[in-house]
This record gives C-alpha cells, structure tokens and sequence, in this order.
C-alpha cells in the first residue's frame, strides 16, 4: 500500500513532464522571470483611477515649448544675405549645454526655447562684429524620446515627433512577440523619487479590433510602454479562454449604426495657445522709436529678455615668436 502512494506523484511528475518539454519548446519556463509584470506594478495599476483626463489618439496636446538640452541636433542659418561669414551649420548641444560657433566662440543654449538661443546667438556675433545679424535656428533631431519594452520584436527607445500614440509606438517596435500577454500592457510616465506613480492601462484588443482610443493615449516625452510576457497559465488556457474580455479593459462596447458618427475628419490636436512666435531682434538692430514724430530709426539697446548667461569667447591665439637662427633655444627672455 505504501509502495502504491508513492508511485502516485512518481505518475504525476512523470505525466507533466511532456507539457512542461513542450511549453520549454515554445520559450516558455514553469518560472519566467523576463518581461513579467511585478506585483507593486499591479497593485498601482489597479489604483488607477479609470476615465482620466490625459491627452489620447482624438483629443491630443501640442507639446509645451521645447527648452534645448545636451543631444539636440540644430540648423543654425544666418538670414542676412550680406554677411561675411558662415556659422557650422549642422550643431548637435554638446553635453556642457553649450554649441560651438567657430571663431565666434561657444554660446550656451541648454534650457533655452529656439527664439531665446537665437537671440543668444545674435548678441555674441554683434559683440565680435559690431553689426546686426539675423539667425535662424531649427530643430532637427531633438533628443525626446519614448521607450517600448517587453515583448515587442524590436524594443528600444525611439525619437519623439509629437504625434506618436501607444499604437504607432507598438508598431514602430514591431509589434507584438508570440509571448505577449494580451492584457498585461501598460503605459508609464516618468515622476520624481519619492512621489505618486503614473501607470495607465492599454486595451490593446479594444485598439486594434474595435477602434476603440479611451487607452490609446497620446505619448510625451520619457513615456514608458511595458508589454509583459504570458504566464504559463495564460499559454495553456490560450485555446478556450484566449478570446476573453481582459478585466482591465471589461466595459460594455457598442456597434455605431452609422459608420459616418467617426469623426475622422476632424482635427485631432488642441489649439495651440499663441497663433505664432515673433522672431527676437539682434542687438544693435535698427527698429522705429516711437517718440520721434518723423519715425527715424536708431538702433536698439539689448533688451531685459534678452539677458544670458556669460559667454565664452574664443581663446587668443598664442604669439608665433621667431626661433633662433641656429635652431637652439632662446633662453634671452629668462636672463636677469
């Protein structure tokens, strides 16, 4: 009798042993550690509260303006067709802040917006050339980003262009693996040390069958996106209970009965605040005075806003001094 209960979970670990050769088969382990979704992120998950006010695929935000930090590659044109001088073009914000301007030294641009980097740059050619010059500055390639991680094809941090949602980051990253968990999708935001966590639910099913944008949400920068792999209770279930409604994502959906309700039509951006930027004037510019009757020109002093930081002026070249006929030493200069 006692032989006979042993050889019961002998039968049993034995039976197992194909499903769990043909779940190894499949990538899968009986303990995956990679890619799975934590405890302390479920239960912040679950406190989220559902219908927040955040920007998504129909109701997205322009971004606030950009402050120039260390990566940003920038177009820096002069647009006076007189000037006798050219700027290094193609400038990427060097990791001290600062961009290198040639023989008109280094300017600092970090945490400045572009018309405030132009005027920085405008004031340090008009203190090496006394004369006006305009300069345009453009972003190329700013240094934003958002980060797709977990089971994805192709993880890894992409540029931000301002109009990217949870969608287009999957699928900028491939998509998703075979081992993607179909529930466990979640978008985190960056917040500081010691503070309240950001972590938004993604109904990818919703998204991408039903058209559904309540969770495909429009990205900023930082954005985090975690897809999290299939437990192994998740894979064996797969055929009965794959087509299940998540329980994150479990709310009533209903067909429209006019396809024409869409408003695909419509604009998708909120308005910005300002209708346009003007352009800071360089130093030394000539603008109307409107104190003088017949509207001459005098030129215009350095205005408040304009104020920066010191700038770094270029070294002076060291003094060639002529060598000695013989090629030895000149010691003269050392004698009392």
């Amino acid at each position: 009798m006692t032989t006979t209960r042993n050889l019961i979970p002998l039968f049993l670990q034995m039976a197992l042993l194909p499903l769990l050769a043909g779940c190894s088969a499949l990538g899968f382990s009986t303990y995956p550690v990679a890619h799975v979704m934590t405890d302390d992120t479920k239960a912040v998950l679950e406190q989220t509260p559902r219908n927040l006010d955040v920007a998504r695929e129909l109701s997205k935000e322009v971004q606030v303006a950009h402050y120039l930090q260390p990566g940003d590659e920038l177009l820096i044109e002069t647009i006076d067709a007189d000037v006798d001088f050219r700027l290094p073009a193609d400038q990427r914000v060097l990791a001290d802040g600062t961009i290198d301007l040639a023989r008109f030294g280094r300017v600092v641009v970090a945490s400045k917006t572009l018309e405030q980097a132009e005027a920085a740059i405008q004031r340090l050619i008009y203190e090496v050339t006394d004369r006006p010059t305009h300069v345009n500055v453009r972003l190329i390639d700013p240094i934003h980003r958002y980060y797709v991680i977990g089971e994805v094809n192709s993880p890894g941090a992409y540029s931000l262009t301002g109009h990217e949602t949870v969608l287009d980051a999957i699928m900028e990253a491939g998509g998703l693996t075979p081992r993607a968990s179909a529930c466990d999708l979640l978008l985190a935001r960056p917040t500081e040390p010691g503070s309240c966590r950001v972590t938004l639910p993604v109904c990818y099913r919703a998204i991408t069958q039903l058209g559904d944008t309540t969770t495909n949400y429009h990205l900023k920068p930082g954005d985090r996106i975690f897809v999290s792999r299939q437990s192994l209770c998740e894979e064996l279930t797969g055929p009965l209970l794959g087509g299940r409604t998540c329980d994150r994502c479990c709310k009533r959906q209903v067909a429209c009965c006019d396809p024409r309700v869409a408003p695909t039509d419509l604009p998708n951006f909120a308005a910005p605040m300002v209708d346009s930027i003007a352009p800071m004037d360089p130093p030394g510019s000539l603008v109307p005075d409107a104190s003088i009757p017949d509207q001459e020109y005098v030129p215009s002093a350095p205005r408040d806003q304009d104020a920066v930081e010191p700038l770094r002026r270029p070294a002076e070249p060291p003094k060639e001094t002529s060598p000695s006929l013989d090629g030895e030493l000149d010691f003269g200069s050392l004698q009392g």
